[in-house]
């Protein structure tokens, strides 16, 4: 890297389970207002935007088209897309930064899960001449990863139970969470996976701010410091792989340079509690690394925003110094088929 990059500022809604009353855009401009207070700057400021987000969730070609009327794209901006979770937005922003092209980047992402069959649409993912005729849901091949975890003695149905109620138990402290507190396990969704080892269906959005240099310092106390970032994918057919680990997300965080020293907080893109025991392992995390303190995806899982959601929380707990080194994820994919590991610190104390 040539220049130092870091996230120094990061705003996001209160996630409901519907929000039929507001438009993506309505939904958005709070947030994007709210992350550009916190460092006073304004949209004309911004030298590069980019959002994350899923015409296929919206139901309409270009959608996040409109979402530019929350940022204002006039007079022009330099201005990107990516069809995926805003974390992608955000490596691409990163990239743009490293060039020199600009000084800052306003990445955003959202989604509205709600109007629509999340588990239908999220097998346009899927394999479309093996898989994707079969109509497997996300949620049935999150059970069949689960499984796979039980069968290997990797996990039982208690572990599993035991991971959603500790996210929840931490989402308690997290106002924007959709669920908190006791949420019970309740019958089998598809088994072994019960309602609480699956995350709640639910709208929301997200915004970071990032900035190069000394300018990350002038903008915010103590900046949140991208050490590292790397996205990898595993092989498209689920069959060739083994649903007990996550090599990509393994070789991601290698190259971020997760493994160089130890980190004290990650924050976890684990929609399903299965995934957690999968990339606990996969990013050789012990029980001296504090996992999802937010109550990550199983308290509130906006499609397309979760992702950035973990790398902001992740940030968030360097700016108020409840830690020095961090690692964030964020998965797409079934099965945690793709994988993004940023590894973040804050100046020394």
């Amino acid at each position: 890297m040539t220049r130092d990059i870091a996230l120094v500022a990061f705003a996001q809604t209160d996630h409901r389970r519907t929000t039929d009353e507001l438009s993506e855009v309505e939904m958005l401009m709070p947030v994007l207002h709210r992350v550009l207070d916190q460092t006073g700057l304004r949209t004309a400021d911004i030298g590069f935007t980019c959002s994350g987000s899923s015409d296929y969730l919206a139901g309409r070609a270009f959608s996040f088209t409109l979402a530019l009327d929350g940022v204002g794209a006039w007079p022009p901006i330099s201005e990107s897309h990516v069809e995926m979770d805003g974390a992608w937005a955000l490596y691409e922003a990163w990239t743009k930064l490293l060039t020199g092209d600009a000084d800052t980047a306003l990445v955003y992402s959202y989604g509205k899960s709600s109007p629509g069959s999340v588990r239908d649409v999220l097998t346009r993912q899927l394999d479309p001449y093996y898989v994707a005729p079969l109509w497997p849901d996300s949620v049935a091949l999150a059970a069949l990863q689960a499984q796979a975890l039980i069968d290997a003695g990797e996990a039982d149905e208690p572990a599993l139970a035991a991971v959603a109620a500790r996210s929840r138990a931490d989402a308690t402290a997290n106002s924007h969470a959709q669920l908190r507190g006791s949420v019970p396990q309740g019958d089998y969704l598809v088994r072994p996976l019960r309602t609480g080892d699956c995350p709640p269906i639910g709208d929301g959005a997200a915004a970071v701010i990032l900035a190069a240099g000394e300018r990350a310092r002038e903008l915010c106390e103590r900046p949140a410091w991208i050490r590292g970032i790397d996205h990898r994918t595993e092989a498209h057919s689920l069959g060739v792989r083994d649903l007990t680990d996550s090599p990509s997300a393994r070789l991601a965080a290698e190259k971020a340079g997760a493994f160089e020293r130890p980190v004290d907080t990650a924050e976890l893109h684990a929609p399903f509690t299965s995934q957690e025991v999968v990339l606990r392992k996969a990013l050789r995390l012990d029980d001296t690394v504090r996992v999802n303190p937010s109550g990550g995806a199983l308290a509130a899982n906006p499609i397309m925003a979760a992702g950035l959601i973990r790398i902001g929380e992740a940030a968030a707990a360097v700016h108020r110094g409840e830690s020095d080194r961090a690692l964030a994820h964020a998965t797409s994919g079934p099965c945690l088929q793709q994988n993004l590991v940023a590894v973040l610190e804050g100046d020394p104390r």
